[in-house]
Parts: C-alpha cells; structure tokens; sequence
C-alpha cells in the first residue's frame, strides 16, 4: 500500500489530498501536517452556529467544512494528521463502522505508546490518555472509500480554539477553554518531549504494516494534485461552507399561526451533540434540518431522513419507528446516535 509522508503542507492540501485521493479511489496513508492555521468543522455542523466567522475572518483563519462527520476544531502545525485510506470492497474492511474505528485505531495507539503515551481505545472513536482525548479521529465513505482521519496533537493552543467558536459571552468563554484543558491533552503534557513528525510517521507505518501490508513511500503526483485543486475550487468556498445553514428554516418567511410554530432544539448524545429546527404544524414536523457533530453513515442519507421526518405526528413512538425503519431500509450506521436520541431530539 502506498503511503506519503509530506510533512508541512500548505492548509488546503491536508484536507484537499486525502478527499482527492477517495474520489479517485486510491488506497494509501497521508501523514502531514498544516503549514498555518485553520478551523474545520463537521460535515453534518452549520458553521455559523459553531464559529465565530467575524473573528475568524478578522484574524485570517480559513474555515473549512471536511466530508467527514464529528466536531469544529482549530488545527496547526502543533499536530501531525494521519489519514487512512481503504476502498470498501476491501477485505480487511469490517462491515461496521464501530469495528472499523476499532480495528484501525489500534496502530495509532501503539505509536503513541511507542513514544511513552499511555493511550487507550475509547468507543466510538477516540484516543484517551491519563483520562483525556489526545487524538480527533473520524471516519466518512466518500464514494467507494472508507476514509479515517486523525491527529497526534503534540501541543495545543487551547486559548485559539476557544475564541474561534461561538459562544455567547466571555464568561462561558472562560469556561469552556477551562474544560477543554481539564479533558484534552497532548504528547508534551503527557511526557515532557514532543518527537519529530519523521519518527511518528516511521512508527506509525511500522504499526501499520502488520494490519495492512507493506507499505511504500511515494512522492505528491500531478493526477492526485490536480484533482485535489479541483476539489479545493468547490470545497473552499461560501456555497459549500454553509451548506448545511442554508438548509436551517429562515423564520423571516414561516409565517406564525394558530397552530404553527418554529422551534429549535439541542440534545447531547453518546455519539455527538445534535440540532434541531423544524416547524410544528397543528403537531406534525415540517422542515427539519438536523445538524450537529455527529457521524452518519452514509452522510447523504441524513437529508432524507429529514424528509421521512415531514407530516410526521411528534411523538416519541412516531420518531423511534420512523428512525428505525428508515436505519433497517437505507442501511444507516450512525456510533452513538440512537432512535431514542431522536426522539429525545424532537419529541422530548
């Protein structure tokens, strides 16, 4: 299997390349790392609810929306990205997504422990160590391929990541940058020592191999680079970044009656936290919009669970039954995110 250490790339193409590499579905690991700063957030996330735009903007940090689902994250330099890619017919592939999570994480928590970090798998997708989270990992099917993603986050500016998502004022500011530093941490808070990035990508290959083959070290192609510019000209922009907010309801066109209201929700699940809006008509969904930093697999098909949503009655059995014949249909995984968490969502 192919694989590319690249190390500083420019921020574009350590999101831009393994995207590529899936649509033209090739098989192989990226390890690199963001020249300069940037924000990505969540496949299934609005941007305008989760980041600061205006403050993001001002400071010139580029947000990007990934096709990967999970949260909003502020990335640099400070973390070494590995990226995995495995077309679904592949053999070693599970068949869950909790079993893949599972089964290719563990290289990744052998070279963390290779460098003294006491790093253990927690379900559904994270790496903890003492405690903490010291790896952001996710996974998407882009087209025929199974992608994960993840980092070693070697340092972390904690107080950058605070003041780029929205929140409503300083003092929950404050408070969030205090419980992010209580439950996130780093290769240099867990042992003193940040390695260099070629040595994690040695060992990581070297854990990898067992798993996944030999691997062979290839250099930036024009086909890949060409097609991740292509990509970057759609992904990198307005229309694609608020996607999902031009989805939201605008109130300013619901016209409000006896018996039609817009209303909004949130609920914290296992697996993420979620979003609702909709509008109640005499007590039957209409336009749902559903976001939040989950994963849903395949992501496409959460639109048209939205859509199955439509005349609904809200009602706890009505949404359980709905979710769970639509989850049987189309085939849906979605780690942590239960039936019963949309009905909690919509109906609780």
């Amino acid at each position: 299997m192919d694989y590319m250490f690249l190390d500083a790339v420019p921020w574009k193409y350590s999101q831009a390349l393994y995207h590529a590499s899936a649509h033209l579905g090739r098989e192989g690991l990226f390890i690199l790392r963001p020249a300069t700063p940037y924000v990505c957030i969540g496949f299934h996330q609005d941007a305008q609810k989760e980041i600061d735009l205006e403050f993001a903007q001002q400071n010139d940090i580029p947000v990007f929306r990934r096709e990967v689902g999970g949260g909003a994250v502020y990335l640099d330099g400070q973390q070494l990205f590995f990226q995995f890619l495995l077309r679904q017919d592949n053999p070693i592939v599970p068949a869950s997504v909790a079993d893949f999570y599972r089964k290719f994480l563990q290289p990744v928590i052998a070279t963390f422990r290779d460098f003294g970090v006491p790093a253990e798998y927690k379900p559904v997708n994270d790496i903890i160590a003492s405690g903490r989270k010291i790896s952001g990992t996710g996974a998407a099917q882009i087209e025929d391929t199974w992608v994960l993603v993840g980092n070693f986050i070697q340092d972390f500016n904690y107080e950058m990541m605070s003041k780029v998502l929205r929140l409503p004022d300083e003092k929950f500011r404050d408070k969030v940058h205090k419980t992010m530093y209580e439950n996130l941490t780093t290769m240099l808070r867990e042992t003193g020592n940040i390695p260099t990035n070629s040595a994690l990508a040695e060992r990581l290959v070297a854990n990898c191999e067992p798993l996944m083959g030999p691997f062979v070290e290839k250099q930036l192609d024009d086909t890949l680079k060409q097609k991740a510019d292509e990509l970057m000209l759609e992904m990198h922009t307005p229309a694609w970044l608020l996607a999902n907010d031009n989805r939201r309801l605008d109130t300013t066109r619901v016209k409000i009656a006896e018996g039609i209201f817009v209303f909004e929700k949130v609920h914290k699940a296992p697996g993420g936290l979620m979003r609702l809006s909709a509008v109640s008509n005499e007590g039957k969904l209409e336009d749902v919009h559903i976001s939040g930093d989950f994963f849903f697999f395949p992501a496409g098909k959460l639109m048209e669970l939205e859509q199955a949503f439509t005349a609904l009655p809200i009602t706890t059995d009505d949404v359980i039954r709905t979710v769970i014949q639509f989850y049987d249909a189309n085939k849906v995984e979605s780690p942590g995110i239960t039936a019963e968490d949309f009905a909690a969502l919509i109906a609780g």
